[in-house]
């Protein structure tokens, strides 16, 4: 076959030059993903020297407080910077207004000076939110079928008050209730905690990929109603910039997209328009539908894994909360090592 009179074009130019060898590969790479995105989330539950599975989360337990330092000890070793704490409370500890988020001798709040004491140079991430504490297992305060904004703000600042207390690095508002970033900053700093990271779950969508997360925390059989009147409509991607905007006037110093994977635009546009640290949640439903079809050998789990990941920087995460950040940091610890 003769040149080509074209410069740029077919046969001159054939990008599978750069696609021969697995150096090349590497070498063209526009994408990366390492260690130092993940961020592991982890189910507390009480008891000592106890872990449970979730039997709707392959691979995923919940850990006493003492079994769950031991985890993270390993999750530090093996490079990952942080991890994001969830409590399945005590049925008889829930309550219809939440108080027991306000304990500062609570399961979460035991469990982050615990991991602090034993594991000081990893983050903790902690949940601001209502829903592993209440009886109707909602976000907020509840008047009949009604979510309470207002007043759920003065409840999340005294959970998220005594978590910072027991030594929190990151406080994550999940509860989507309008105006808590800002009462939360304030409340923060007027306690002293100027140094707590304000990571909102600013663009978190109603989503059918919860479930095995309610399971694990313990919230799915007590939802009365849903939680549309409070999270994203998935058919909004504008809405989510104006979340995100709200929450960083506000003081929000990073922000969150939940689910991940099927919000992918919404990761992107956030990135692109604001610049800031961008998280994406690979949240329980994504992980247990790709486990669910890896154990069954339709899929091959490392290989998926790491594609999807891929996919999350891709679209320009900062971070990203998955429950295979272990898995995923002894892949990449392997490739490394290759």
């Amino acid at each position: 076959m003769s040149p080509s009179p074209f410069p740029g074009r077919y046969p001159t130019t054939r990008l599978r030059r750069l696609r021969q060898t697995p150096w090349l590969r590497r070498l063209a790479a526009e994408t990366t993903v390492t260690v130092d995105q993940l961020i592991w989330p982890c189910f507390v539950r009480p008891g000592e020297n106890a872990s449970e599975p979730v039997a709707s989360m392959p691979g995923v337990e919940r850990y006493s407080v003492d079994r769950l330092v031991d985890q993270v000890r390993e999750a530090a070793d093996l490079g990952i910077p942080a991890i994001a704490l969830f409590p399945a409370t005590e049925p008889e500890r829930r309550s219809p207004d939440g108080r027991e988020a306000t304990n500062p001798d609570n399961l979460m709040c035991r469990a982050i000076r615990a991991v602090k004491a034993a594991v000081p140079d990893i983050g903790v991430i902690g949940d601001v939110a209502l829903d592993p504490y209440t009886t109707h297992g909602h976000d907020g305060l509840m008047d009949g079928e009604t979510i309470l904004n207002d007043e759920t703000l003065e409840v999340l600042v005294r959970q998220a008050l005594v978590m910072a207390e027991a030594g929190l690095d990151v406080a994550a508002p999940s509860d989507m209730m309008d105006g808590r970033i800002g009462t939360l900053r304030s409340a923060l700093d007027g306690a002293g905690h100027r140094g707590v990271v304000l990571l909102s779950y600013a663009a978190k969508y109603s989503s059918a990929y919860y479930g095995p997360f309610r399971d694990a925390v313990g919230s799915n059989a007590r939802l009365i109603g849903d939680k549309r009147t409070y999270q994203m409509n998935p058919a909004n991607s504008d809405e989510a910039l104006r979340e995100i905007e709200l929450d960083l006037a506000e003081g929000a110093d990073m922000v969150m997209v939940k689910p991940g994977l099927p919000y992918l635009d919404i990761i992107r546009r956030a990135r692109d328009t604001f610049g800031v640290p961008v998280m994406a949640y690979q949240v329980s439903g994504e992980y247990a539908s790709m486990r669910a079809a890896c154990d069954q050998g339709w899929l091959s789990y490392p290989d998926v894994l790491m594609e999807t990941l891929m996919a999350f920087s891709r679209a320009g995460c900062s971070g990203i909360l998955t429950y295979a950040a272990k898995d995923a940091a002894r892949i990449l610890a392997g490739s490394s090592a290759g």
